[in-house]
């Protein structure tokens, strides 16, 4: 997928107020209307020169666009960060530009979520549901936590120019909660309309990139390294859980990428998952003179060829 750059397309600088981008896209979309241009590109191009103007001319997308940041250039291969979005609000109202609109694979990898998220909350009499991710530690999902996030909620400056609103908010993580979920904040969305009610936030809840642990729905992956007489002779270590070290014994003979499955120390839930500990062993540096004499020992010791079942092996 290939990088678009909305203000490049209009031919506006990324200052541009709101009435720039207008005006620029009414230029353009008179010059480039299928039924006025003889450029045997004007339908793409128009399609194009829309699709700019559906981001650009909406706070909320402009200010979403803008934070992937002015470091991609167009034509450049693309895909949006990890979590890009967390922490950042959007409000129900037409975050998609008109259902049904036919919009590149680059704005839906961006926008297309919320689209869909705008049209079912378009339903509600109510003012607006919001809508936004929010990251959390692995650990509250197994003790449950009450935290403070922020978000950043976007609109326009006296000038027309966009800007971002914080707002913080204490939130009950409830205990087994899992990537993906939802948390309905009743009340919290955009206010409605004369007496009607205010809209919902929902929060949609992702985990924190965590260095040692790996989460598959409710199950949780742990990498243990372990020194080659750890997996040759058995021991006992001590490994770490999101609920704090157990002490996991290690049978003899274990080959390294063997999972030991500790039952029901996953995500609790109806069931619980499980923790999956996956053995790695780990060589210790030859970067001595004792070190390598201990090696040359081992080999002398072992009659061992690692490679006796690869095709082909002169050994």
């Amino acid at each position: 997928m290939k990088f678009k750059d909305y203000y490049e397309i209009l031919g506006v600088a990324r200052g541009a107020t709101q009435d720039d981008v207008k005006h620029a896209y009414r230029k353009l979309a008179r010059k480039y209307h299928p039924d006025v241009s003889k450029d045997p590109d004007a339908e793409a191009r128009f399609k194009e020169i829309g699709e700019a103007y559906a981001v650009l001319k909406d706070p909320e997308k402009r200010a979403a666009y803008d934070q992937m940041g002015s470091q991609w250039k167009t034509g450049q291969d693309f895909q949006p960060p990890p979590d890009w979005d967390a922490g950042f609000e959007f409000s129900g109202r037409d975050f998609g530009a008109g259902a049904g609109a036919d919009h590149s694979d680059f704005f839906e990898a961006l926008f297309g979520r919320h689209a869909r998220a705008a049209q079912r909350a378009q339903m509600h009499a109510k003012g607006p549901d919001h809508h936004a991710k929010v990251l959390i530690d692995l650990a509250d999902a197994y003790r449950g936590a009450q935290r403070s996030i922020s978000l950043r909620m976007p609109g326009l400056d006296a000038q027309g120019r966009g800007t971002l609103q914080e707002r913080k908010l204490d939130v009950g993580i409830p205990k087994g909660i899992r990537a993906g979920q939802h948390l309905r904040l009743a009340g919290q969305g955009a206010p409605g309309l004369g007496e009607g009610a205010a809209g919902d936030l929902y929060l949609e809840i992702a985990f924190k990139p965590d260095p040692q642990f790996r989460v598959d729905g409710r199950d949780v992956y742990l990498n243990l390294p372990l020194a080659p007489w750890e997996a040759a002779l058995g021991a006992s270590v001590a490994a770490p859980t999101p609920e704090g070290p157990v002490q996991l014994t290690i049978p003899p003979g274990s080959a390294a990428g063997r999972q030991l499955r500790l039952k029901g120390r996953g995500i609790p839930g109806s069931p619980p998952g499980d923790l999956y500990v996956v053995l790695a062993i780990v060589l210790p540096p030859a970067n001595g003179e004792s070190a390598q004499e201990a090696y040359r020992t081992m080999a002398k010791a072992f009659d061992f060829n690692p490679r006796t079942k690869m095709k082909g092996d002169p050994s």
